[in-house]
């Protein structure tokens, strides 16, 4: 075991021999922290937190209380091989949230990017890949093999059947099952998960040009109304279009898919 002078434990946590805390980490009452743990400088656990498994969680991340991280996944097939989970940096996991271990059969290692937001009841199951300031609002589920890629948001009550991608600043809307792949920057919505545009809102709060954000409505257009298969159309973009940001779209349609894709009603 390795704990940093400057850690605070309170008396009543359970730090398994192996563990590693970083400097500055706080570990608050009734946690757990497994032998295989690895704590980045300044964690916060705030209470009643269990870490288990071959778990690393960056710095600065925030953990709130009865949250679970880095147990079995939630799958038959798991037959108790080593396998990881990885949390990036200044993360933010609220109350009740779950994330599990990876798989062997899915690579092993379940990942969090950096400066995500976890809210209160969500699920984040084995072999996921979430990139960074991932949003994941209250009681959502994420399945198993699940990419979600930079700057999504996933709305409470959701839930994302495994092997769906996410594809980068995408938007999902409340209560709403999705079942296919979603395109960059796309909205979707209704209880089975209707590709109904563009998140307009999140490109512009992010900065992005009007010029870029134009051409972004018309290739969804494109997507939407033009002639031949949906892949055939996305490659008549690609051959069209000079925004990196509809040839982002480009890319992730013509890229591996293991559902197939929402396409634009």
């Amino acid at each position: 075991m390795s704990v940093d002078s400057t850690a605070q434990i309170h008396p009543s946590a359970v730090i398994e021999p192996g563990a590693r805390i970083g400097a500055g980490c706080e570990i608050g009452p009734f946690c757990w922290i497994g032998a295989h743990v690895e704590l980045a400088q300044n964690v916060v656990c705030t209470s009643h937190v269990v870490i288990r498994g071959q778990t690393k969680v960056g710095s600065d991340t925030r953990i709130f209380s009865f949250a679970v991280i880095g147990e079995i996944p939630q799958d038959l097939k798991f037959k108790g091989e080593v396998s990881q989970l990885e949390i990036g940096q200044r993360n933010t996991i609220r109350e009740h949230v779950t994330i599990n271990l990876g798989t062997q059969g899915g690579g092993g290692v379940t990942s969090i990017g950096d400066d995500c937001l976890l809210m209160a009841g969500c699920h984040i199951a084995h072999d996921a890949r979430l990139g960074n300031r991932v949003i994941i609002v209250n009681s959502a589920a994420i399945a198993g093999h699940v990419v979600i890629e930079d700057d999504v948001i996933v709305g409470g009550l959701c839930g994302v059947h495994q092997f769906v991608r996410l594809g980068k600043g995408a938007i999902i809307g409340a209560v709403t099952m999705v079942t296919n792949d979603v395109i960059p920057y796309g909205l979707v919505q209704a209880s089975r998960g209707q590709l109904d545009g563009l998140n307009l809102v999140g490109l512009k709060r992010r900065g992005v040009d009007r010029q870029d954000i134009t051409a972004l409505r018309a290739a969804f257009q494109m997507l939407a109304q033009g002639e031949g298969a949906f892949q055939d159309r996305a490659k008549r973009l690609g051959e069209e279009t000079d925004s990196a940001y509809v040839q982002e779209i480009v890319d992730f349609i013509l890229g591996d898919s293991g559902r197939s894709f929402l396409t634009p009603g």
